[in-house]
């Protein structure tokens, strides 16, 4: 193969493995999983639902989606799934636009504090723009408050309350949600794209006996193809028996064409793995690993938003050392060889273009096969870069920050320091394959 495009694939797979990725919303998925997206099942069309498809020929792309369909009713004991959402966005929208009218009222936490642009983020999100946007916060230990929560839905009466997140390093308390979702009627949807594998090893509270309806990616922790799919639970369902078809519709004709046929058989693949007692030990590890960087950023004077995690993923308040300093350091991890996120914290006087926190989290390095001692090595280098590039604070003036940044990248590339950490980095690496499990 001569074409340019897998040159450059196998330079982004040199990259992926040579370096330590910490996206909490990133991970690798099985051979399994990789092989049936290479396969011919992209070729068709298959727009409608098993069994009533709107072209000839889905014979066999029924049983696919079918099969992964009930994998994954089996894995939560649920009685309804749809697996064709493209991602965690639209899926989102699916939802709101099967359960809510235009102007009605959504609740979701704030996106300064953990909350995701899809629950309700204001003026720039559709979410915010067409519906009437209420958002919630946390408390001064960066937990939700649930006081404000029950307030504002006592006050605002919404339609739909989101209870999920995409920096909160917390569990989620779906049994508080529904208390309060029940005070006023209110739809109550889990977005548990983020912790969905914890739920399934037993490391997160389930959110099946609480919410009405679950959405989650098919990523992340559950280490499947990049999509999404929608639950609804038995709870839901008794509310209104219409749901299912509800959210159907709210996929296509509402939203989608066709599915991604390759994307359905990768996660029945996922479901099928997800199911066997090896993944219940990859979320238990997660939850070990997580716990030992925590532990190791605050061994070495590093400030964690909320003090620490129960979850996969943890934010570095860079506050102590100044305003907007995440994306400086995210930026040369990535040149020490290490990858995350620049991320707002719940007391940013930054913005989330200059945010002043760093997102990092443990899926992906758990299933690589490292453990605790490789989450304090990761540490380890992380607390040097924040050292080395700390003074590197960010103009307060817009007009000078592009040029700074600009220049801060230039030296970043050839910094000795840096450069000095990716080599240790590489070493640990070569140790850890990508499909380690």
């Amino acid at each position: 193969m001569t074409d340019k495009i897998f040159k450059l694939i196998e330079q982004e797979e040199q990259r992926q493995t040579e370096m330590i990725g910490l996206i909490p919303s990133e991970n690798n998925v099985s051979p399994e999983v990789s092989a049936v997206l290479a396969t011919c099942l992209s070729n068709k069309y298959a727009e409608g639902y098993p069994g009533r498809r709107y072209y000839e020929g889905n014979q066999i792309v029924d049983q696919v989606e079918q099969l992964a369909i009930d994998r994954v009713k089996e894995l939560f004991k649920v009685p309804y799934v749809n697996v064709q959402p493209y991602s965690g966005s639209p899926a989102n929208f699916a939802i709101y636009f099967a359960l809510m009218k235009p102007g009605e009222t959504l609740m979701g936490l704030k996106l300064s504090m953990g909350g995701h642009l899809t629950h309700g983020h204001p003026d720039v999100t559709a979410s915010g723009r067409f519906y009437t946007s209420v958002q919630y916060g946390v408390t001064a230990d960066a937990r939700i408050d649930f006081a404000e929560v029950e307030k504002l839905a006592l006050k605002h009466k919404p339609k739909v309350i989101v209870a999920g997140n995409t920096a909160y390093p917390f569990e989620l308390d779906f049994k508080k949600f529904r208390a309060i979702a029940d005070m006023v009627g209110a739809w109550l949807v889990a977005d548990i794209s983020h912790v969905t594998g914890l739920v399934i090893g037993g490391e997160h509270m389930s959110p099946v006996p609480y919410a009405d309806v679950i959405m989650t990616t098919t990523h992340k922790t559950f280490r499947g193809p990049r999509g999404a799919m929608i639950l609804a639970t038995d709870r839901g369902l008794k509310r209104d028996p219409e749901l299912g078809k509800k959210i159907d519709a709210a996929i296509i004709p509402g939203l989608q064409g066709g599915p991604h046929n390759a994307t359905s058989a990768g996660i029945a693949v996922a479901a099928a793995e997800a199911a066997k007692p090896k993944f219940k030990k990859y979320a238990q590890q997660i939850r070990k690993n997580a716990d030992a960087m925590a532990a190791e950023f605050k061994k070495l004077g590093l400030t964690l938003v909320g003090g620490g995690t129960e979850t996969h993923l943890m934010v570095i308040d860079l506050t102590p050392f100044g305003v907007s300093l995440g994306t400086q350091v995210a930026f040369a991890m990535d040149v020490a060889g290490i990858y995350a996120n620049r991320n707002t914290v719940p007391t940013e006087k930054g913005s989330p273009f200059y945010p002043s926190g760093i997102r990092v989290g443990t899926p992906l390095v758990t299933t690589r096969g490292m453990k605790e001692k490789e989450m304090r090595q990761i540490a380890g280098w992380i607390a040097r870069v924040v050292e080395h590039v700390k003074t590197e604070q960010l103009p307060s003036d817009p007009k000078q920050r592009a040029a700074f940044l600009k220049d801060f990248r230039v030296r970043a590339q050839k910094d000795p320091v840096l450069l000095k950490i990716r080599k240790e980095v590489t070493a640990v690496t070569k140790n850890f394959p990508l499909f380690k499990w």
